[in-house]
């Protein structure tokens, strides 16, 4: 899990940036398995969800007008509720698109659902929703979905638990640290790796590199996902706001 900001309000990630302060550019990044995990954890993200994260108006291209039309498209021409749905905010990515809580300021999780109030028809008691009152989608179904249940957290009073989940879940392992380029190319990281690096940009004076620590939460999560539909030097125009120009 991600930990908590220091105002304990949104949790973030951090990760150490490597700037060629002459260039005005980020080199490299030196990331742990929580960094990496929730970028590599991007590419699991439907389209659909994309354009409705990063809203439609700043999609590049036409995706956003496709969104749009489904939004608008009246419900006289929709097949079904759950036809919509499927493509407005589709079902997808690892784990249900919740490996790493990186959750918006003042947004909770929510723990209560509600699933209807009749139990004549199967979806009547498998379908559960977050807002109390909602119609039950059972098509032969006229009832509300009222039944409030609750969500179990299986390791909830045992922080062990929670610790030895944490280092199983995701993509790559925990045990090394990993290098994100600034076109987010990733590898992991050696003290040769790193030399290597450094040869291949061509620094011939390290005394014009810093290293700077940053923080990685929902604000830049969001802004990492929408520059590197754009961009090959996320990093730089994340960080440093370098708009540099596509090659």
């Amino acid at each position: 899990m991600a930990p908590a900001s220091s105002d304990g309000s949104t949790p973030t990630l951090s990760m150490k940036l490597l700037v060629d302060t002459k260039a005005g550019r980020v080199l490299y990044a030196e990331a742990r398995k929580d960094v990496v995990d929730f970028l590599f954890s991007l590419l699991t993200l439907p389209v659909g969800t994309i354009v409705k994260i990063l809203s439609k108006d700043s999609m590049v291209g036409s995706i956003g007008n496709l969104y749009g039309s489904v939004e608008e498209l009246d419900v006289t021409y929709v097949r079904s509720d759950h036809a919509k749905d499927a493509l407005l905010a589709p079902v997808g990515g690892y784990d249900g698109g919740k490996l790493l809580q990186l959750p918006a300021p003042g947004q909770s999780v929510t723990k209560e659902f509600y699933r209807c109030n009749y139990n004549s028809y199967t979806e009547c008691q498998t379908h559960l929703c977050k807002v109390s009152g909602t119609r039950c989608r059972s098509v032969h179904c006229s009832g509300t979905m009222t039944i409030k249940m609750t969500l179990v957290d299986p390791s909830s009073g045992s922080g062990a638990k929670e610790v030895a989940a944490t280092s199983s879940t995701g993509f790559v392992q925990g045990v090394v640290t990993y290098t994100v380029m600034d076109d987010l190319k990733v590898a992991p990281m050696s003290t040769i790796s790193g030399i290597t690096l450094l040869n291949t940009f061509g620094i011939t004076d390290i005394g014009m590199l810093q290293e700077k620590t940053v923080q990685l939460g929902y604000a830049e999560g969001l802004e990492i996902l929408r520059v590197s539909l754009q961009s090959k030097n996320v990093l730089s125009d994340v960080y440093l706001g370098k708009k540099k120009q596509n090659v």
